[in-house]
Parts: structure tokens; sequence; C-alpha cells
């Protein structure tokens, strides 16, 4: 419908004053929230997704890593 999504309206948030090393630092909460692409429409996401897609399928590491996860664990 070309509106904003409306499952969530935020991003999840943090334990104020967390004391975890790895959310340390003024651009990880920033780079963490990007990622869920809240400003995209439906549509937007959609059209994203399937270029991640399409790019990982192509991807010599995907197939690479795919091959490691089948042979150490018989994953496919």
């Amino acid at each position: 419908t070309g509106t904003p999504r409306g499952c969530t309206d935020t991003p999840p948030s943090l334990p104020a004053g967390s004391q975890l090393p790895c959310f340390h630092g003024s651009s990880t909460i920033r780079n963490l929230k990007e990622r869920f692409h809240m400003n995209m429409t439906e549509e937007q996401l959609q059209l994203l997704i399937e270029q991640m897609v399409d790019g990982s399928m192509r991807s010599i590491t995907t197939k690479l890593y795919d091959g490691f996860q089948y042979l150490t664990n018989g994953i496919m």
C-alpha cells in the first residue's frame, strides 16, 4: 500500500546501562537499528529482501559455507 510497516514501530531496545561490551560505542546501536529498515514500505522491503536472497544465492562464499555445513553437520 506504500505505507510503512505497522508490525512494530520501533526496533527492540536494550536495557538501560547495558554492560555488554559489544553494545558500547556511539555507532553500535544506531547501526543495529538501521538493519531493521524501519523507514521502508512493505514493497521496498520485499524488493530489498529479494535482492539480498538473489545476491546470496550467487555468492561463492555462500556456496562455500553451505558446503562446509553439509560436510560438518549434514545440513544442506
